[in-house]
């Protein structure tokens, strides 16, 4: 019998062909002006015994799992003692496991003590995924991210000090023509004063669903980037990065998907976009990108 998802259920392309369990629902913060996943799911915290008995239920079905997921949104907002439970959980079930993942925000990063993260580490959780959006507080402000530059930087560094990876995301294209210099060149100093492990890049993708509300928090006319200056804004970034990272921009709202390690494939990732910006790569339909 598969396991039963409370819907809708997102997991990082990363994820993919890992075993996802839902520790909550929804997410905590969901007002981001930019993100419509959430929207008509309610935050809510699983019980313990609700999560227990998928994991249960998952070991029956893959008890070779090496990798979990934790779902929905950010289920690092469960109290710690829980979130412990569960990764002991997830071990005595699957002795096999290796690696357990998810998402959290930069807020229930420092919610949590140095102490606190270094026992979920060691109990297992190796990695976060931190929509980092933009290094800009002017774009954060403008898409109600609910976190500044430096509250972001102290959120990685706290991870990485507890030894726990940290896979980033940043929003090309989200400060639209108009601010599309600020937004990059404040991100590129982010991530080079509180380096990650992994980044990822995704396009803004507006949803008809809260377009209004985009459009009215970003306080005046948005002037969206096109696939030309969505590149120009990938190049500027890869450009400017001077610490050590693995890059992607896998996920399905990238016009052109791009893989490599920086500093070291730099030249040959510029080279690609220069191709893809003269017409020589083929860029992905517009239909069959989204968020």
């Amino acid at each position: 019998m598969p396991l039963h998802y409370h819907m809708p259920l997102y997991r990082p392309p990363a994820e993919a062909d890992n075993l996802v369990i839902q520790a909550t629902l929804g997410c905590s913060f969901n007002r981001c002006s930019f993100c419509a996943m959430y929207r008509d799911k309610p935050y809510s915290q699983r019980s313990l015994e609700a999560v227990i008995n998928d994991i249960q239920q998952a070991a029956r079905i893959r008890p070779e799992t090496r990798r979990v997921f934790l779902a929905d949104g950010d289920a690092l907002s469960l109290p710690t003692p829980q979130l412990l439970a569960i990764l002991d959980a997830l071990h005595v079930w699957l002795p096999g496991l290796a690696r357990v993942s998810c998402y959290a925000t930069p807020a229930n990063i420092l919610n949590k003590s140095p102490q606190h993260l270094r026992w979920l580490k060691e109990r297992g959780l190796r990695l976060f995924y931190l929509g980092i959006e933009s290094g800009s507080a002017l774009m954060l402000r403008k898409t109600s991210k609910g976190a500044s530059p430096e509250g972001i930087a102290r959120a990685i560094q706290a991870a990485s000090a507890a030894g726990i990876r940290v896979s980033a995301t940043v929003i090309l294209g989200l400060g639209g023509q108009q601010y599309w210099q600020e937004h990059i060149d404040a991100t590129i100093a982010l991530l080079n004063e509180a380096p990650v492990h992994y980044l990822s890049t995704l396009q803004l993708y507006v949803d008809p669903a809260i377009a209004g509300e985009f459009y009215q928090k970003f306080g005046e006319p948005f002037l969206c980037q096109d696939d030309q200056g969505m590149l120009r804004e990938q190049a500027r970034l890869i450009a400017g990065l001077n610490r050590p990272l693995i890059f992607r921009s896998d996920h399905a709202s990238n016009a052109f998907p791009l893989a490599g390690n920086l500093p070291r494939d730099r030249e040959k990732l510029l080279a690609e976009l220069k191709r893809a910006m003269r017409g020589e790569q083929q860029l992905r339909p517009w239909y069959l990108r989204g968020m």
